[in-house]
């Protein structure tokens, strides 16, 4: 079978070839850092993740971009609330944190959370703040073709003009006059109320850190136009996938698309959107009390636990969390991992090498299974019985068949990243907890220390409360800050 994917923008599952043979570039949203990683960042995180060891494993040579979202209106209000001298703000927020210091500080746990569930690091993760100039040249690009014009008031806004570009709406295939009004910027200054900012004018009340000089006056970039000039300076105008969760396809990609076309470039030729999280078959909501975070399920289990369960279903489709979620992916992961130690042990140094191209060692099942469209689930199936029938091999002493087994299942365990998620330790040494926990806890721990330093009290006392809701108990003491996890 060839390798096949569903593509958004057609609804059709579509043969895939690559754009340039032997190499696959891939564009995959990353995070608007403005507070800690949701459950639905990381399921999304290794659904490309496995996507792109895949793709690795049939002897492709990948160029991934996961970008960062520095700059925001979120972010900026997250940051001006830290100022309010009105409330404390609540963690894990921190008292007169300037803007580009909270972004910083929430990228780094995004960096901790997708690193402690063995998600591989992108080819190049650029941040929005880093490439001004190439919005600048999109920009003038949709002027000069005439897509894009400057607010009719005094603001600074530039708008693209969504009716100009009769494809818009391709992607999501909707109608423009069924779509609502866009609520990225101020309507007044444009002349329809759908048209997207691609350059947001300087506000009075916004820090001047927060603004460049640009040739239609000081601002700073719109969300959608920081992917379209970071995807296409890594990638190039053309580029063979673009990915993110379901949640972005309207409006961010939908305007990405717009925007990179009509400027001339022919931009991703195929759009792979993962499902969102459940929690038994409702909507997480914070309002509804129905969510579970990353360091509540690194809590709850091993990390190789935790990706077991995000990377199980099939990428597109929902994946529901119960509370026994945790519990049967750890069965399972305990059950493949034991086969490989007992075959280890079985066969001591009579063991084959896994090859350069992994696909060459699975299963025909498993490598059927990942050229449909990256069914994970029927891969799973796969890797599960070739684990039932080394362990019949195990007990009939039959070591040719082991040792085959053993290493269809170190490819397929390989393929599926579930060998390299690092399995660190708690500070008491509780090995049901990780290295990505730690660092998740000691960047909230740092928090805390921040508030401290600042006589915020109430911000300090609520981020201990907040851990020891998680099962975290802190300890001060003159060498610094320890923390256990409640066993």
């Amino acid at each position: 079978m060839a390798q096949r994917f569903y593509d958004t923008k057609t609804a059709q599952v579509r043969d895939f070839t690559p754009l340039r043979a032997g190499e696959v570039s891939i564009y995959y949203c990353g995070a608007t850092v403005q507070g800690l990683p949701h459950v639905g960042h990381v399921r999304s995180a290794i659904a490309f993740d496995i996507l792109i060891r895949w793709l690795r494993a049939t002897g492709l040579r990948v160029t991934s971009v996961r970008n960062v979202t520095d700059i925001d209106d979120k972010i900026l209000e997250k940051s001006a609330a830290s100022y309010d001298t009105e409330q404390t703000p609540q963690p894990p927020y921190i008292a007169q944190e300037p803007w580009w210091a909270l972004a910083y500080r929430f990228e780094q746990a995004f960096t901790a959370a997708f690193d402690s569930l063995g998600v591989l690091r992108p080819t190049y993760e650029p941040r929005a703040t880093g490439h001004i100039t190439e919005m600048f040249e999109l920009i003038q690009r949709l002027m000069d073709a005439g897509y894009a014009y400057p607010a009719t008031d005094d603001s600074g806004d530039v708008y693209f003009t969504v009716r100009e570009w009769d494809r818009y709406g391709e992607l999501t295939r909707q109608d423009v006059d069924d779509m609502q009004a866009a609520p990225d910027a101020d309507p007044r200054g444009k002349r329809d109320p759908r048209d997207f900012a691609l350059w947001k004018g300087h506000k009075n009340g916004d820090p001047d850190t927060a603004s460049w000089a640009s040739p239609w006056g000081r601002g700073r970039p719109g969300w959608h136009l920081e992917c379209s000039a970071m995807s296409t300076k890594y990638l190039g105008g053309t580029f063979d996938i673009h990915g993110g969760g379901l949640d972005l396809r309207f409006p961010h990609h939908e305007n990405e698309l717009a925007q990179s076309a009509a400027a001339g470039d022919e931009f991703a030729r195929f759009w792979m959107h993962n499902g969102m999280v459940t929690y038994e078959g409702e909507k997480m909501s914070k309002s509804v009390g129905n969510t579970v975070s990353p360091e509540e399920m690194l809590a709850a289990a091993r990390p190789t636990a935790v990706r077991y369960f995000l990377g199980q279903a099939h990428y597109r489709s929902p994946l529901d969390y119960r509370p026994t979620s945790l519990e049967e992916a750890t069965t399972a992961v305990e059950r493949i991992e034991n086969f490989q130690t007992k075959a280890r042990a079985a066969l001591r140094d009579d063991i084959a090498a896994l090859p350069e191209v992994l696909v060459d060692a699975v299963p025909e099942a498993f490598r059927t299974a990942m050229e449909d469209d990256l069914n994970v689930p029927q891969a799973l199936a796969s890797l599960h019985a070739t684990v039932r029938a080394g362990n019949t091999a195990l007990a009939e002493n039959d070591t040719t068949a082991l040792r085959d087994r053993l290493l269809e299942v170190d490819a397929m365990v390989r393929i599926l990243g579930l060998d390299e998620v690092p399995e660190g330790s708690c500070h008491d040494g509780d090995s049901a907890a990780s290295h990505a926990l730690a660092a998740l806890v000691d960047a909230q721990i740092q928090a805390r220390a921040t508030a401290r330093e600042q006589r915020d009290w109430a911000a300090a006392d609520a981020i201990r409360d907040q851990l020891a809701a998680a099962g975290i108990t802190l300890a001060d003491s003159a060498d610094g800050v320890a923390w256990t996890l409640e066993s």
